[in-house]
This record gives structure tokens, sequence and C-alpha cells, in this order.
């Protein structure tokens, strides 16, 4: 197990529901103001679907209290847009 430090980043990795894109146009304003709350707060430092959005997208979070906070209250994971997510800490090398 790798131990959490102050410099350890957080991937979120969100995979679609079956049903999940029939439900994201519901979902998505809310969805958005919840990566734009968390951007602002510098806690989120980028996030995005992968080219195919039936694949997935991450996140990348400065902590996993800040990425499971997301998590909590994402009207995505809310509402049945994301079937599962999973986290991964990540030891960043060239960070500024």
């Amino acid at each position: 197990m790798v131990e959490e430090t102050t410099d350890m980043k957080t991937i979120m990795f969100y995979d679609i529901a079956p049903d999940g894109l029939s439900k994201a146009k519901d979902n998505i304003d809310g969805h958005r103001e919840r990566l734009l709350e968390f951007h602002e707060k510098g806690l989120l430092l980028m996030a995005g679907p992968l080219a195919n959005p039936t694949d997935g997208a991450i996140g990348i979070f400065t902590n996993m209290d800040a990425a499971k906070d997301f998590i909590e209250g994402d009207p995505f994971v809310k509402n049945g847009v994301v079937g599962k997510y999973r986290l991964v800490e990540w030891n960043e090398v060239l960070m500024e």
C-alpha cells in the first residue's frame, strides 16, 4: 500500500453505466457545476471524458479526500450516469 503524502494526487476513473449516456443530458448541468466548484477551489486539476465517452472519464484531484468528496455529491454518480468508479493514488514526478 502506498502511503498518502501531501504531494500525492488522486486519479478518479469513471465507468459509464450501460444506460448512463441516456441519463447524462438530465444531469450534465449539475455535474459541470460541481466540476467548476472543485476546480475553482483548487482541488480538481483537470477532468474530462475519454476520446470515446462510452469508455468513461477521468479526473485528477489534489488528494484522496477531495476526490471522495466530489464523487459523494456528483449528480452523475447519484443519478446513475456512472456505473462504477475507482480511485488511484498517483505520485506525480513532473511537478512545477
